[in-house]
C-alpha cells in the first residue's frame, strides 16, 4: 500500500505537517451522536472527508458497494458520509483510508485554494540535456507529489530530445508558442507549428525535434494515471 500509516486503531491523529507546507489545522469542534454503526459519540471530522471519499472512490473506479466490500463499512454509512450527513468515528476511517489505498491524511485533507505563489525566473528548476540543445522548467511547487505538471521546453534550432516511456497512462498536453516542432510518438511524426497543439499517451518512446532556424518553445501539462491521492 503506498504511503500508508498503521497506527493503532483507537489513535485519533490531531494534525499533520505536509511536505514542503505550513501545519495543517483539522477542525474537530464538537462531539455529535450517531448510529450505532459509529459509536455512540464520536469527534467531528472536517467537512472535506465526503468531498475527499468521494474524489478518491471515484478515481479508483470504486462503486459505493464495492468500497463496501473492500472496507467492510456498509454502503449506506459510507454514502452518508459522501453527503456529509453523518460523522465516522477514527476507526471507521482508518477502514476506509486502507481499503482506497492512501493515507489517513489524504482522506482528511482540506482540498481548499491555498495562498498565491509566485515561481520567480531566476529561482526556476532549469534541467537540460547533455548537448545544452534541449531545456525543460518546472512551473509548479515541489513541495508536494501531484498527479498533473506544468513546463517550459524549449528547443534550439536543429535540436533534438528522446524521451524513454514514461509511467503507463501517462498523458502529454503540448502546445507550441514559437517556432515549429516535430513529435514523434511510437514512430510516427507530428509536425507543429506555432500555436499548434498535441494530445498524447506518452508511456511509449517519443521524441522532440526542432527542424526550423529559430529556437522553440512550448508548454507542457503532463498528467500522470497514478494519483498521489
Amino acid at each position: 500500500m503506498r504511503g500508508a500509516i498503521h497506527p493503532r486503531e483507537d489513535d485519533k491523529p490531531v494534525g499533520f505537517r505536509p511536505v514542503g507546507g505550513s501545519a495543517a489545522r483539522l477542525s474537530i469542534p464538537r462531539r455529535v451522536p450517531v448510529g450505532p454503526e459509529t459509536g455512540p459519540a464520536v469527534d467531528e471530522p472536517a467537512p472535506s472527508v465526503g468531498a475527499n471519499l468521494r474524489r478518491l472512490r471515484s478515481r479508483r473506479g470504486l462503486s459505493l458497494e464495492r468500497l463496501a466490500q473492500r472496507s467492510g463499512v456498509s454502503r449506506a454509512m459510507l454514502s452518508q458520509i459522501e453527503l456529509g450527513h453523518s460523522a465516522p468515528t477514527i476507526t471507521l476511517l482508518w477502514k476506509v483510508a486502507r481499503a482506497l489505498e492512501v493515507t489517513f491524511s489524504t482522506l482528511i485533507t482540506e482540498r481548499g485554494v491555498s495562498a498565491p505563489r509566485v515561481l520567480s525566473a531566476r529561482n526556476a528548476k532549469l534541467l537540460t540535456n547533455r548537448e545544452a540543445t534541449f531545456s525543460s522548467r518546472a512551473l509548479f511547487p515541489f513541495d508536494q507529489p501531484r498527479r498533473t505538471e506544468f513546463y517550459e521546453l524549449r528547443l534550439k534550432a536543429a535540436g533534438e530530445e528522446r524521451a524513454p516511456p514514461h509511467p503507463p497512462g501517462t498523458l502529454e498536453n503540448l502546445v507550441v508558442t514559437t517556432g515549429a516542432v516535430e513529435i514523434e510518438v511510437d514512430g510516427e511524426i507530428h509536425r507543429l507549428c506555432t500555436g499548434d497543439a498535441i494530445l498524447f499517451t506518452a508511456d511509449v518512446p517519443h521524441r522532440y525535434r526542432n527542424p526550423g532556424p529559430i529556437d522553440a518553445v512550448m508548454y507542457l501539462v503532463m498528467t500522470y494515471a497514478d494519483d498521489v491521492g
